[in-house]
């Protein structure tokens, strides 16, 4: 399997990737990748179009399976529409990666072509054993199943059904376009960090106005990270702004799923079936990708 490292966003260095590549080969994987890499243009990894060109590139060699960006950060949205979709389509590839990546995912749901929210590819080294294991499995369409621990303000329940979200932020910017993905009648996954308990609300608010939330299976809240207060408290926590937001539809709410900005970062295939379940004893996960 060829795995491609491009990076849509920040910019990255040789020592940042090194891990990812060392786990590819170790795993029989091939790398694929060339000193594009590593472009800088400020903040970016080359100019928007430089960035889009080598997507591009990727997504249309038909000896690619896998594009597997390298840092989140910002820059997926400036380059979204630059790119042609028509080859991909109908000779599709899996992305992956998480935060930033949630531009390409939901662009992903919204043709149909599944792709995996999990760890990428800088910074690999600090992962956790279970997080790395997760996205060999979900690479390898082996089953993914997780459990953890039930929460006060979870709501119970039983639900199956297609997987779609990403990055709060992400997603709440990119509301309108052909790049959100559908909600209605899906399980809707969000994870955030270095946010504002207040804007945290608000971005919930946003979803809810714009009714992306109001015929959910379920609600699945993932890491919430370094997530701040303001001077003058807000006086709830992020948990319960997010639960005052939907506490009032009848679907599963689930808080403490073990994947977002943080060392263990689950793999979960988007665009892809789940079972689901909530109950006093705990949350159970289950992903059957084929």
């Amino acid at each position: 399997m060829k795995i491609a490292i491009a990076a849509p966003a920040r910019w990255i260095t040789p020592a940042d990737v090194e891990c990812a590549i060392q786990w590819l080969k170790a795993n029989d994987f091939e790398p694929v990748y060339d000193d594009r890499l590593f472009a800088q243009d400020y903040i970016f990894a080359g100019s928007d179009d430089f960035r889009a060109a080598v997507i591009q590139e990727y997504m249309d060699r038909d000896d690619i399976d896998v594009i597997w960006l390298a840092r989140g950060g910002y820059g997926s949205i400036r380059i979204i529409d630059k790119l042609d979709f028509t080859y991909f389509v109908k000779h599709p590839k899996v992305f992956v990666g998480f935060s930033d990546t949630t531009v390409f995912h939901g662009k992903m749901q919204r043709l149909g072509i599944p792709s995996i929210h999990g760890p990428l590819a800088g910074y690999f080294d600090r992962r956790t054993a279970e997080s790395k294991l997760s996205l060999y499995d979900a690479l390898m369409g082996k089953p993914l199943h997780y459990e953890w621990a039930t929460h006060p303000l979870n709501k119970l329940g039983s639900v199956k059904g297609e997987m779609v979200g990403g990055n709060l932020s992400v997603l709440y910017g990119m509301m309108g376009s052909n790049s959100f993905p559908e909600t209605d009648g899906n399980i809707l996954f969000i994870e955030e960090v270095d946010e504002y308990i207040y804007h945290v609300e608000r971005m919930m608010y946003g979803l809810k106005r714009a009714g992306k939330l109001d015929h959910l299976k379920a609600l699945i809240v993932g890491g919430l990270t370094e997530i701040h207060d303001n001077p003058d408290p807000f006086g709830k926590t992020v948990e319960q702004a997010i639960f005052d937001v939907v506490k009032d539809y009848d679907y599963p709410i689930c808080f403490g799923f073990p994947s977002g900005h943080q060392p263990d970062n689950r793999a979960i295939v988007l665009g892809k079936t789940v079972e689901l379940s909530a109950s006093n004893d705990g949350c159970h996960f289950l992903q059957l990708l084929h």
